[in-house]
């Protein structure tokens, strides 16, 4: 995992092919167990637990400000106790490395 969060994204504006399901798949394995591949391999998510809403906050708070720092930002579901994060570049209509690289950096934000 170390080798994804010492990257930076990449814009991306379209024009280039979404990962296949076995790319998908592989940089998965490089992410924290928890981490899902949904069925058509376009989307990765994670829900995070937390003990209270402040130490979820703050984990919010946190993945925004390194998704701002990469211009490669989330979708979010935010509740008392966990934060629900899923990646997917919209642009391609499907998976980048960017999504495995700030998933990455959402994980060491628990040192994971």
């Amino acid at each position: 995992m170390s080798e994804l969060t010492a990257r930076h994204c990449k814009p991306c504006e379209g024009g280039v092919q979404p990962m296949t399901p076995p790319e998908a798949r592989e940089m998965l394995g490089r992410l924290h167990e928890d981490w899902t591949l949904n069925e058509d391999a376009t989307e990765i998510r994670r829900d995070f637990r937390f003990k209270g809403f402040n130490r979820t906050m703050g984990f919010v708070n946190a993945v925004a400000w390194i998704a701002n720092s990469e211009n490669h930002h989330p979708d979010m579901e935010v509740g008392w106790g966990h934060c629900l994060l899923r990646f997917s570049t919209h642009a391609i209509g499907g998976l980048s490395e960017n999504d495995f690289i700030c998933a990455a950096k959402a994980d060491a934000l628990l040192g994971e």
